[in-house]
């Protein structure tokens, strides 16, 4: 399952960071070829069971969750250290924006470093299998400080003939305003950068922070399987 680091560096990224900016979040379709995403997904066939947990026991919903360690595989871990180069920048430019005064450092090794100094040990990042009539309900990736404010997520399965439903949904809560709804619209090997927990919203009167969550709609039939790389740990 090999990565290319070039092939992150050329994505658009001046169209990306506008995406980011205007939606909170920003669609990399055909990330990963068809093949190394169903090799991924095989992975919650071969992880040990005490990888897995259930969303249900923290009330997020239904199916199984296999976190990974400290050692991710590749490409994950290639894409841990070349998309967080890429989104420290407008990680701090988001920082500057809101005056939260945090300055996140430009490589992830540093990044985690603060974490375990700060008590984070516990890796976030995991594959998600859904079968029929499971979901994940809306939540945020947010435990912990410091918390990187953008995270991946990708659909290892592919929509229609794996299974039916499991959209991937955000939703954005806006002061004083009804939750926007956001349907990501991911294939096979789709790709997407999410904001974690919140951004910054440029109104009529400034910059305010609008705070937004995910989720997957109730898989129909069939089995979905999808991963979600996070930048931070947790306590």
């Amino acid at each position: 399952m090999a990565a290319n680091h070039t092939n992150i560096d050329r994505l658009d990224w001046d169209g990306i960071f506008a995406q980011l900016d205007i939606e909170g979040y920003a669609m990399l379709p055909g990330l990963l070829h068809a093949g190394t995403a169903r090799e991924l997904a095989h992975l919650t066939e071969t992880m040990s069971a005490e990888h897995c947990v259930s969303p249900a026991s923290a009330d997020l919903g239904r199916g199984e969750l296999f976190y990974f360690n400290a050692n991710l595989p590749t490409p994950l871990e290639t894409w841990r250290t070349v998309f967080y180069r890429r989104l420290a920048v407008i990680a701090n430019q988001w920082s500057e924006i809101l005056g939260v005064g945090r300055r996140y450092p430009a490589e992830v090794v540093d990044f985690h470093r603060c974490n375990q100094k700060a008590g984070q040990a516990q890796a976030q990042s995991h594959l998600n299998r859904l079968g029929a009539e499971d979901y994940m309900a809306l939540h945020q990736r947010s435990a912990g400080e410091p918390v990187f404010p953008l995270q991946i997520v990708a659909l290892l399965s592919e929509p229609g003939k794996d299974f039916h439903g499991g959209e991937f949904v955000m939703t954005e809560q806006r002061p004083r305003m009804q939750s926007r709804p956001m349907v990501l619209p991911l294939n096979l090997g789709d790709a997407a950068i999410i904001s974690t927990a919140g951004r910054p919203f440029k109104g009529t009167k400034g910059y305010y922070r609008v705070n937004l969550k995910h989720a997957i709609s109730r898989v129909r039939r069939g089995q979905r399987i999808g991963v979600e790389l996070t930048f931070h740990d947790a306590r």
